[in-house]
């Protein structure tokens, strides 16, 4: 538990470039345009307008300004700062704190803004011990967390609290928020320069975390040389530069191997092809997407599964994003790279919607076509139509396609994996449909 004023730490020479050089005014603040926007309930409360105590929950991922944000407001408004981690702080602590904010109100008429990092790890009963203070007004709660708040936070303490979500910085905001850092003197004072090569490495790495950026930076500005180049950084970080460009060749090249590794069946290649895109900042909801996508294309029925694994990945993508995230990806790709493949869903549907923009299209047979209106059936509408679940076996023999399209096959299953159970139940389908044209033969 800490109890302090944000400047005073930020104020020390030896303090990470990350500290010194964390935003003391509203109007330093990089990025969060949605958040911070005129008229938002958090710049309302940045204001300082009021005595509203208000609670907000901060969702989004490291390095966006979580703390920053919250010792604003307690500066802002004139109130004092406590700060609680959820990874070390109990329910006796979280008492504490909030007996103290109680009587520095009552006999001192000051508020308190208590922060609270990582709520996600607090169990029910530490979220339950803040929930008088929040009601009564006795804290303004800020607290953060990286997972969606809809799950790691209890509905109590959620309906009394403001939830807004914070972005990933943007690579050109993460530059500058570094080049802030290069030339301020609460920074390195302009007694170093970046190189562009190193600089664009800095901000890949940094993936839309300034922290992580600052950090770097602050670790190569200490190997003693006015120029920080490449492999300065490079030394620093222990990190070897990616040669990727999210926008360029390398983007298109290492996704495309990435998913042919995954078609091939090797998990080994796969798996380095996604580190690689990790380590080079790309985004885990673009490579989760992909993975849906092939799931269908290059997977379907050989193995219907990994369409569910790969689903769900996405949304834990989305829920926890990195590092974790990495776990999650990982887990989808060798799912993908090890099951049997098939693309004969793909080229199924290809293969109708070729028809159908070719024009052969044909007319719904009568005995399909909708029955629910009056006149219909004078029409010949429904006529002749079989329900399926009153024949032994809810299977009708009956001819479903246009007449026009004859005996059109678009599902070609394959003998692979999964598939191959289901190639047999399609013969046993077909040829009991088929029936149907037996008997109109004979007849």
């Amino acid at each position: 538990m800490t109890l302090f004023d944000d400047r005073e730490q930020s104020d020390r020479a030896d303090a990470p470039l990350a500290v010194r050089m964390r935003p003391r005014t509203v109007g330093e603040v990089v990025g969060q345009s949605t958040a911070l926007a005129e008229g938002s309930p958090l710049r309302s409360l940045l204001s300082g307008g009021g005595g509203s105590a208000v609670s907000v929950v901060l969702w989004g991922p490291p390095g966006t300004g979580k703390t920053t944000l919250a010792s604003l407001v307690s500066a802002e408004s004139g109130r004092v700062f406590t700060e609680l981690s959820a990874v070390t702080a109990g329910v006796k602590d979280v008492r504490a704190v909030i007996e103290d904010a109680r009587s520095r109100l009552q006999l001192h008429e000051l508020g308190t803004v208590l922060f609270v990092d990582e709520v996600h790890r607090f169990s029910k009963s530490q979220q339950d011990a803040l929930l008088p203070a929040v009601e009564n007004g006795w804290v303004t709660l800020i607290a953060a967390t990286t997972e969606n708040p809809s799950f790691s936070v209890i509905a109590p303490l959620l309906s009394r609290s403001i939830v807004v979500t914070l972005e990933p910085l943007a690579d050109q905001e993460v530059r500058t928020v570094l080049l802030r850092a290069i030339t301020d003197e609460r920074g390195l004072g302009g007694d170093i320069t970046v190189t562009e090569e190193a600089m664009d490495f800095l901000v890949r790495i940094s993936s839309g975390d300034a922290r992580r950026g600052l950090t770097a930076l602050d670790a190569a500005s200490r190997a003693g040389t006015p120029e920080i180049d490449l492999p300065v950084v490079e030394s620093a970080v222990q990190h070897a530069a990616v040669r990727y460009d999210r926008d360029g060749d390398q983007h298109y090249d290492v996704i495309s191997a990435f998913i042919k590794s995954v078609r091939g069946s090797d998990p080994d290649a796969a798996l380095h092809y996604l580190a690689r895109m990790l380590e080079a900042g790309e985004d885990p909801r673009f490579v989760a997407r992909r993975l849906i996508i092939l799931a269908s294309e290059d997977i379907g029925m050989a193995e219907p599964s990994v369409l569910q694994t790969a689903t769900a990945a996405a949304q834990a993508v989305a829920m926890i994003g990195m590092p974790e995230a990495r776990i999650v990806l990982a887990h989808a790709t060798v799912h993908a790279a090890l099951a049997p493949k098939s693309n004969a869903v793909y080229r199924g549907i290809d293969a109708a919607l070729g028809d159908v923009r070719s024009g052969r299209i044909g007319t719904v047979p009568a005995h399909l076509r909708d029955a629910h209106y009056g006149r219909a059936a004078d029409l010949g509408h429904g006529v002749g139509y079989v329900y399926p679940h009153d024949v032994p076996g809810g299977v009708a023999a009956a001819t479903y396609l246009p007449e026009e399209l004859g005996h059109a096959r678009y599902y070609l299953p394959t003998e692979h994996g999964a598939e191959a159970r289901w190639a047999e139940i399609d013969r046993s389908l077909r040829a009991r449909r088929s029936e149907h044209g037996d008997q109109e033969a004979e007849t």
